[in-house]
């Protein structure tokens, strides 16, 4: 299980390379593929696999973007037989996909966007979400942007197996789905720094009457070589109602390399 998440990123990444040296000016498709694992033995037993894959497709009037994140952790623990064991402590993968059509007004767009998230140890078990709306850039320099997007949704999530939260009829709902209409809006802040530095910053937010949730990427990335980054990223995800048994907060922070294709 700990291998199929880098398995997937080499794969991943030896195809879209192929394809990324068959290309020709102007260049439609730009292709990343991140990835970053630590390994630790001795007194302190861990195994943490993270990566992922984007690509972005540029068309004449359509900018698409298409996005696959996985992360997996297992630490080894004492159960109550005294004796150490590995338990899986954290997994969660996300996909998510985006059309951007251009409007005729300046660095504005109308977009559709659709995403999945599946995560084991999470507020939620799963989470689908589609929504729509209008995206502008409010900043526009030669080295940094600033986009925001909002717009309407729909979300579909389900809870954990082992969710306390009742029904408005005293109900569990543990393992139960759920369905809402949401707003959705997003920030996302790209600042080049230097030629060798860019420092990012995204926040998104979907806003529900079950949950709120919030997420933010704060990430400044190096580069190497021409194809090569290394990638420092704080990430925070907060949900405004969750279970007694989890907490609104998670965060993660993480030190992975980026190839460019």
């Amino acid at each position: 299980m700990k291998f199929k998440l880098l398995s997937l990123c080499v794969l991943a990444a030896t195809s879209t390379q192929s394809f990324a040296e068959q290309a020709e000016e102007p260049k439609t498709w730009d292709v990343t593929s991140e990835v970053g694992a630590i390994v630790t033995s001795g007194n302190t037993s861990t195994t943490t696999l993270k990566g992922g894959i984007k690509a972005k497709h540029h068309l004449e009037n359509w900018h698409n973007e298409y996005k696959f994140d996985g992360i997996y952790k297992e630490d080894e623990i004492e159960n109550d037989a005294g004796e150490r064991e590995k338990e899986r402590t954290n997994e969660k993968y996300s996909v998510s996909a985006q059309g951007n059509y251009q409007l005729n007004e300046d660095n504005s767009h109308l977009f559709v966007y659709g995403s999945y998230d599946s995560d084991y140890f999470g507020a939620y078990r799963n989470e689908a979400v589609l929504s729509v709306g209008y995206g502008l850039r409010l900043l526009n320099r030669d080295n940094m942007y600033l986009n925001a997007e909002i717009g309407p949704g729909i979300k579909r999530f389900e809870h954990q197996e082992e969710s306390s939260d009742l029904d408005e009829n005293g109900l569990p709902l543990a393992g139960e789905t759920e369905s809402e209409a949401i707003g959705v809006a997003k920030l996302d802040y790209n600042w080049q720094i230097s030629e060798n530095a860019r420092f990012t910053q995204l926040v998104a937010m979907e806003y529900g009457d079950t949950n709120t949730k919030t997420i933010s990427e704060s990430a400044l990335m190096t580069k190497i070589n021409g194809s090569l980054q290394m990638k420092f990223a704080y990430n925070i995800t907060h949900n405004s109602d969750v279970s007694d048994e989890k907490e609104n907060t998670d965060t993660e922070t993480s030190l992975t390399l980026v190839y460019s294709f």
